[in-house]
């Protein structure tokens, strides 16, 4: 089955249509017109350059290329991460702790999917290994940014609470249990969200793209179970690694809270 290639008009008028909502936003003074053009145009302009260095990256197909790509993907996620925070810890430390849990969990199960379980020729091949990083480090960027947010928001606000646990002889752990907990589970509702909806709710995203490409629905429904099963581990193991490193970060050694290295964002 060929694809059907869309041409500049067809992508203007599904532009026309963006365009059309901003102006009845406008009309209506919801104060969202600006934002849709700016997002609209940022879209347009990512995904063209992205396309312009995926076509020469598969051209050239080396290790040396695919992993200078694959940290600057990672950069820029601990970035994101570190500014969607509320409260963030202080001397770079929500960028290293948000960048070393993506890292570690994102780039493992990568790798460990690539290797074992889809076995491309060589393991580091673009075609597979970028979509594939790409969807884990966006999942993973998301549930490391959400549980951070929410642990150091928390534990910023109940203070009084924590300190008053650990006067009454409670280690920081049982001092904090609670607001671990209810970070480790801000970070993983969109995952497990997403993996109880999936093929009721909604078909996602890359099943979507590869049935429009003409792969078989079979096949498709294979790689998108593999692809929820790999975010879901990937999502996991990385706000799990998050909301340790942040917590232990806000004790110190006498095992008392330290809300002093948190800076609000701007």
């Amino acid at each position: 089955m060929s694809v059907i290639d869309l041409s500049w008009w067809q992508l203007s008028l599904a532009a026309g249509l963006v365009l059309a909502l901003a102006v009845c936003t406008h009309v209506a003074r919801l104060k969202l017109s600006r934002s849709l053009i700016v997002a609209a145009l940022r879209t347009a302009i990512q995904l063209t350059l992205v396309g312009l260095v995926l076509e020469t990256l598969f051209a050239v197909g080396t290790l040396l290329w695919v992993g200078l790509l694959a940290l600057a993907m990672l950069l820029f996620a601990g970035q994101q991460v570190a500014a969607r925070q509320k409260y963030r810890l202080l001397g770079g430390w929500s960028f290293a702790v948000g960048t070393l849990s993506m890292m570690v969990s994102a780039f493992s199960i990568t790798i460990l999917s690539l290797a074992v379980l889809i076995g491309p020729t060589p393991w580091y091949q673009p075609q597979y290994s970028i979509p594939l990083l790409g969807m884990l480090l966006g999942n993973t960027m998301t549930g490391v940014a959400l549980s951070l947010d929410r642990l150091t928001e928390s534990m910023h606000r109940s203070r009084d609470i924590i300190e008053n646990r650990l006067m009454l002889g409670h280690t920081w752990q049982q001092a904090s249990l609670e607001f671990r907990q209810d970070a480790m589970r801000a970070g993983l509702m969109p995952t497990i969200n997403s993996m109880a909806a999936a093929g009721i709710v909604f078909l996602p995203g890359m099943m979507t793209g590869q049935i429009l490409s003409g792969t078989s629905p079979t096949i498709a429904v294979k790689y998108q179970i593999l692809i929820l099963f790999a975010i879901a581990s990937g999502t996991g193991f990385g706000t799990f690694l998050a909301v340790a490193l942040a917590s232990r970060q806000l004790f110190d050694k006498r095992e008392r809270l330290r809300t002093d290295r948190l800076i609000k964002n701007a």
